[in-house]
């Protein structure tokens, strides 16, 4: 995850505050749509708004990367212990889940890049197109004037000439265009699959550090119970690190997350360590970590008083082609 336990310990900066949103300002490039030529004009919409999109995931990223450190700065002030350490590892979740949001806007301006290649052929093309209209219009003016014209004979000729250039060009727009639709669309559902499959190994990690946070009810008078989860907690973000290193490596590899194309990989699965084995002990004083036989860790489900027992963590980083996704 490329970022320690804890978000409070780079307080160089100033506290919650993201970084400074890019400025664009004025210039000769916010004219351009209106002297587009018209074979190019739609695309450069579609680019122009594509780039809106993707300074919208840069801003967002930057909120979430925000709003983790004030969760974190929050908890700190609060005095409970439990909701100070997890509120801190949550925040460490969602500045990487922001962080990814930015590495998916940078996926996005790559698959725009590709674009920009078809809209610049269209534009080289479109005057190939009106050289060839403007001559047919001419020869049809001069058959209605001068039917036995002598300068018939040499538009005539001009005309084949650029029908010969325009059929090139357009064969060569016919290329490019298919070419580079398929690379800027495939490389922006590249990016959608990566940014899924990372929220959904960090926000399964997440979970399970909300699961540490006991919510029952203190009774008034009653001494604030000892928080003794973390080491587990410290565990959690360990686990959502190495499961976002295996993601990483399984790309490298070539293995599709969705498809499994890699034959020789794709029955490969990760094996459950006990170490991950959870087991409800609320109520009977167990610490993390503690017992000599099995690694057992005490965890919290929540407000209903209902225990889990023996539930194994699973990565959900994906390694089958017989998984199901939705």
């Amino acid at each position: 995850m490329n970022r320690s336990l804890s978000i409070r310990s780079g307080k160089g900066g100033a506290p919650g505050s993201p970084a400074p949103a890019r400025k664009k300002g004025f210039s000769f490039a916010s004219l351009r749509g209106s002297i587009q030529p018209e074979l190019s004009r739609r695309l450069y919409q579609v680019i122009k708004s594509a780039n809106s999109l993707v300074s919208a995931h840069e801003a967002a990223g930057r909120e979430r990367e925000g709003i983790a450190r004030q969760l974190s700065e929050w908890g700190e002030q609060t005095g409970d212990d439990a909701v100070s350490d997890i509120s801190d590892k949550v925040g460490v979740v969602l500045s990487e889940l922001g962080a990814h949001e930015e590495a998916y806007a940078h996926g996005l301006d790559d698959a725009r890049a590709r674009l920009k290649t078809i809209r610049n052929t269209e534009k080289s093309v479109q005057p190939s197109r009106d050289a060839k209209a403007k001559i047919a219009d001419d020869i049809q003016r001069l058959k209605l004037r001068e039917p036995q014209s002598p300068r018939l004979v040499i538009l005539e000729q001009e005309l084949v000439r650029a029908e010969a250039e325009n059929l090139v060009a357009e064969a060569q727009l016919t290329n490019i265009t298919r070419k580079k639709l398929k690379e800027s669309y495939d490389a922006e559902f590249a990016a959608v699959i990566e940014r899924a499959e990372k929220q959904i190994i960090l926000a399964k990690h997440g979970r399970r550090l909300l699961d540490l946070l006991d919510d029952s009810a203190v009774t008034p008078g009653d001494a604030m119970r000892a928080y003794e989860n973390g080491n587990a907690a410290r565990q959690v973000l360990n686990d959502a690190e190495d499961d976002l290193k295996s993601y990483a490596e399984n790309n490298a590899n070539g293995v599709d997350p969705i498809m499994g194309r890699d034959d020789d990989v794709a029955d490969i699965g990760y094996a459950v360590s006990e170490n991950y084995t959870h087991t409800q002990t609320r109520g009977s004083g167990g610490g993390a970590g503690g017992g000599g036989g099995a690694a057992e860790t005490p965890v919290m489900t929540g407000g209903t008083g209902q225990s889990v027992e023996n539930v194994p963590y699973v990565s959900p980083t994906p390694t089958s082609s017989n998984d199901d996704r939705t």
